[in-house]
């Protein structure tokens, strides 16, 4: 990794601002570079990104109360 690059850490705190073009220039080409070199974290963006697609294909009303009240708990006891 490049010593001005963000580590992977920081990557993942920032991913949301990232998707979002809510990030300064240049600490977007910070985000991008540290992409360009590290594919754990590529892999990682690209989940993100692949899970935000699906996830805006589910209506509520398609969950089972089953799967509702998984994903509800694990919303309540995610500590991040």
């Amino acid at each position: 990794m490049v010593a001005d690059s963000l580590p992977c850490q920081e990557l993942v705190e920032s991913v949301t601002d990232y998707l979002e073009g809510a990030l300064l220039p240049e600490a977007g080409d910070r985000f991008e570079q540290h992409l360009a070199e590290c594919p754990y974290c590529e892999t990682y963006v690209d989940q993100i990104k692949l899970t935000i697609a699906l996830a805006g294909k589910i209506r509520h009303d398609e969950l089972s109360a089953v799967a509702r009240a998984k994903l509800l708990e694990a919303f309540r006891t995610h500590r991040g």
